[in-house]
């Protein structure tokens, strides 16, 4: 499988992701989060290869996160309907996101990615 590299192109920590990818020479496919948000379906499967909890998945600290009053309306809501909000909004992501063989990576930590050179 080819990493898949899910990132907003003026997120300061997804140009550091990205230029690390790309100094370690790891190949992957570049989307903008933006442009090409994931599917309900991708969501589906890659939370639960992820084994992480749904709200890891959320940009808390975003913009979108906050104007929609997310902290208090998540707790109440079904992971169906999470996940479709995730995928109607790519903004709601967390990023960058890198779908891999080797694991979901969500968010950058350098020590978390050096995984992938093993």
């Amino acid at each position: 499988m080819k990493n898949i590299f899910i990132q907003y192109p003026k997120c300061s920590t997804c140009q550091k992701a990205k230029k690390w990818l790309e100094q370690n020479n790891i190949e992957f496919i570049d989307r903008n989060i933006t442009q090409e948000t994931p599917t309900i379906q991708e969501l589906t499967q890659w939370i639960k290869q992820s084994n992480q909890d749904i709200k890891k998945w959320f940009n808390t600290s975003g913009l979108k996160y906050k104007e929609l009053k997310l902290k208090e309306k998540l707790p109440t809501m079904t992971d169906t309907e999470k996940i479709k909000l995730l995928s109607s909004e790519g903004m709601l992501i967390k990023r960058p996101l890198l779908i891999s063989d080797k694991g979901i990576f969500i968010g950058f930590k350098e020590e978390n990615w050096k995984k992938l050179l093993q």
